[in-house]
């Protein structure tokens, strides 16, 4: 499962900059639980559960540009633009 996690955190971002998937970095791919059900994206005026959540945070790189991906339980990994901090780390997902 955590592989294809990262395959689709990498297929969203070469659609998004239209570059090939070998110009994507994985730079760390790992388990964590989230403060809140947000997945560490809170968005404003948005309401979210109080619960710790897991889910697994990527960051991918490009051209010297990091990307951040989040998912949480069964929500598939999405670009944050401003991500937060996990509650806590659980393991690396590789």
């Amino acid at each position: 499962m955590t592989d294809e996690l990262v395959a689709a955190a990498v297929a969203d971002l070469v659609g998004r900059l239209n570059v090939e998937a070998a110009a994507i970095t994985v730079v760390s791919d790992e388990a964590v639980v989230w403060p809140d059900g947000s997945a560490g994206c809170p968005q404003p005026g948005m309401m979210y559960p109080q619960m710790l959540t897991e889910g697994s945070r990527i960051v991918l790189e490009h051209a010297g540009r990091r990307y951040d991906y989040h998912s949480a339980r069964n929500r598939p990994p999405f670009l944050c633009e401003q991500p937060g901090s996990p509650f806590s780390r659980k393991h690396p997902l590789r």
